[in-house]
């Protein structure tokens, strides 16, 4: 038989592939040596530890300089404001109208207190000064107390648009991650890059916006006090920079130092974390308490531990050193600021209300400076992760599946592959290799073969979760590529071998395959359970059809594997699609319970036109089916009835001899070999 092999063929002929030859033998394993270490040997804790998804951008801003946080902050601060702008405009431009106005009534506030400060030092009696300030220190109380209930009001604009910022980016994400093409699911950098916009990128979504409004406080602080002391005397703008560039400089490397730390300390604990999560796992703890082995992990652990303290007290010192440091530079700036501001005042270019205002703004100056370097770094940073996630979303939208006014029918009396051909990313080899076959309505087909022959990646091409690379899949003649995606998933029905647990209730786990959690047909639902033998398992459960299965829930239940495997062919069956694609549905089991199911699937079938595809490695279960393919290598190489293979005496044959080998009392006469059955 043919590469495209016709669906009445009971044979295999000219294009069955060639043996591939045996890959070559490894060299011969030496003995181990008799002690290891199970962690890192003398250095770095650290350095055998691959980069985690989620840490590729820690540290981003200890690397970067000063130009590039500088040059990219425009560009962060214009993202997150148009995010802010879709997702609240009112409150947005509340937080921008305060943040201003509350910079004005800063700065209006340092000239008042110079006023203050200039009735204070006037010439007279020192009660008429004082009474003589009162109008100006009222007038600076108006200016604090202004300032105070417009950062309320930038909180409560804040505290209202930033939920709603990360609740639009969570939704679209994962709208987005839930509707892309199954191949890129299963891509492993897909899925890195999906899990850490989840974990990092909607995190930081959040946090972003408050340090946003806080750059932009500590900015507008800086260009307040610049403005207050131009009005004083432009000369004390030079002196402005002398005193804060120090501390900018130190400010810059003690939050560099921070990252770093964070870093390598970040990585030491993932270390011991490792020891960590294995004596706390559930499906770890039999094994470890069956070889004593909790010991050996403790004694690890407490290396590790000790290691990781003394490296803790190597940082914390050197912290200290570093702020020290930051510290004293800062100290000499100032000392240099002021002994040029006493210069001004000796030589009377400066009135002494004016000196001591300078002082005032200077320091100011200063902690917003101090406090503007700190959180541009957590800005710069964090702003990586939130592009992060945009660009996640941008990808995904590239992957979303194809969107067409043509739908998949209601039912279906052919479903054909011609030519089909399927490669997986990054494989050289072909899982699928010029398949053709054709599936009629109402009958039950079987795919069988050795692992990695093809079998799940032709069910996953007829579902429609994979499209198919060359050659075409057509339902009543037309092609499925002109249909929409996920109405042609909506026409199929996969029962699985490792089923979807959802936590929910046990008539949600029915009713999903309908895309509903909480509607359902009760007949319907009651014919499934039965056909499956999944209305025993309902039964039993303490509140039957409401019960939640899952123990994270109060009152919830836990179910076996194969009890999960009859909810998933209840599932299926009440779906009733016009194809039923069932890989390896009764692995888990016993065998009372999956004859029940095969019974059901063969001949107590909901729905008299729907296609049946069984996949299964136990080749007594598709006896009975109307055909069985037999795949090799990405190849259909034998196909006909059980009687038609059986007689051919090909691979379909070999296999099912041999497993049927299995189950024959050994005659110990002959070396081991099955008795033949009389």
């Amino acid at each position: 038989m043919s590469d495209a092999t016709d669906t009445s063929g009971t044979g295999a002929g000219a294009g069955v592939p060639a043996p591939r030859p045996a890959p070559p033998s490894p060299p011969p394993l030496s003995p181990p040596p008799a002690s290891i270490s199970a962690g890192p040997r003398d250095g770095d804790l650290t350095a055998e530890l691959e980069d985690a998804y989620w840490a590729v951008h820690d540290g981003a801003a200890a690397q970067a300089t000063v130009r590039e946080v500088l040059a990219r902050l425009p560009r962060i601060i214009a993202r997150i404001g148009r995010l802010a702008w879709r997702a609240d405009r009112g409150a947005t431009a509340t937080v921008v109208g305060c943040q201003l106005a509350s910079a004005a009534m800063s700065a209006f506030g340092l000239m008042a207190s110079v006023a203050v400060l200039r009735e204070l030092f006037a010439e007279g009696p020192t009660p008429d000064r004082v009474r003589a300030a009162v109008p100006q220190l009222l007038t600076v109380v108006g200016f604090l107390a202004a300032r105070a209930l417009l950062e309320a009001a930038v909180a409560v604009a804040q505290a209202r648009v930033t939920p709603k910022i990360r609740t639009a980016l969570e939704c679209e994400f994962l709208r987005l991650t839930a509707h892309v093409r199954l191949e890129a699911v299963e891509d492993a950098a897909w899925h890195d890059e999906v899990h850490r916009a989840n974990d990092r990128g909607l995190y930081f979504a959040r946090q972003i916006v408050g340090q946003v409004v806080s750059l932009a406080s500590a900015a507008l602080g800086i260009l307040g006090t610049a403005g207050v002391l131009g009005v004083l005397h432009p000369a004390l703008l030079p002196l402005l920079l002398l005193s804060v560039l120090p501390v900018g400089a130190a400010a810059v490397r003690g939050a560099r130092d921070r990252f770093r730390s964070f870093m390598r300390w970040n990585a030491l604990q993932r270390r011991v974390r490792v020891f960590s999560w294995l004596l706390l796992d559930v499906d770890a703890a039999a094994e470890l308490r069956s070889d004593t082995a909790q010991g050996a992990l403790l004694a690890e652990h407490r290396g590790l531990t000790t290691r990781i303290a003394e490296e803790d007290t190597r940082l914390g010192t050197h912290s200290a050193a570093l702020s020290l440091a930051g510290r004293t530079v800062g100290g000499l700036g100032t000392g240099i600021t002021y002994a040029a501001l006493g210069a001004m005042l000796i030589a009377g270019w400066l009135p002494l209300a004016a000196g001591a205002g300078a002082v005032l703004a200077i320091q100011a100056g200063q902690a917003s400076l101090t406090r503007l370097v700190d959180v541009a770094h957590l800005v710069y940073e964090h702003a990586l992760w939130v592009d992060d996630l945009l660009a996640v979303q941008e990808k995904c939208r590239r992957l979303l599946p194809r969107r067409s006014a043509l739908r998949a029918p209601d039912q279906v009396k052919t479903i054909s592959l011609e030519d089909v051909g399927f490669t997986y990313p990054g494989k050289d080899a072909p899982a699928l290799d010029g398949i053709s076959l054709r599936l009629h309505a109402g009958e039950t087909v079987a795919f069988v073969g050795l692992n990695g022959s093809g079998k799940s990646t032709c069910a996953k091409v007829l579902a429609g979760l994979y499209e198919p690379q060359r050659g075409t899949v057509r339902w009543d003649g037309t092609d499925v590529a002109e249909m929409d995606a996920e109405s042609v998933h909506a026409r199929v029905a996969c029962v699985l071998q490792d089923p979807l647990h959802l936590p929910f209730s046990a008539l949600a786990n029915l009713t999903v395959s309908t895309g509903t959690l909480t509607e359902a047909d009760p007949q319907r639902v009651l014919d499934a359970a039965r056909a499956a033998g999944a209305d025993q398992v309902v039964a039993a459960l303490p509140g039957q059809w409401e019960t939640l299965l899952s123990k994270r829930f109060r009152g919830g239940q836990e179910l076996s594997g194969g009890q999960w495997a009859k909810i998933a062919v209840a599932r299926g069956l009440y779906k009733k699609a016009p194809l039923l694609l069932l890989d390896e549905p009764t692995a888990s089991m016993d065998p009372p319970s999956e004859h029940a199911v095969y019974e059901a699937v063969l001949r107590g079938r909901l729905r008299e036109d729907q296609i049946t595809v069984l996949i299964s490695h136990r080749l007594a279960s598709v006896v009975d089916c109307d055909r069985i393919f037999v795949f090799d290598r990405g190849r259909v190489t034998e196909s006909g009835s059980h009687d038609s293979l059986m007689a051919l005496g090909g691979a379909y044959a070999s296999m099912f001899t041999l497993q049927a080998g299995g189950y024959r009392p050994r005659d110990t006469t002959t070396g081991g070999t099955p008795k033949e059955t009389p």
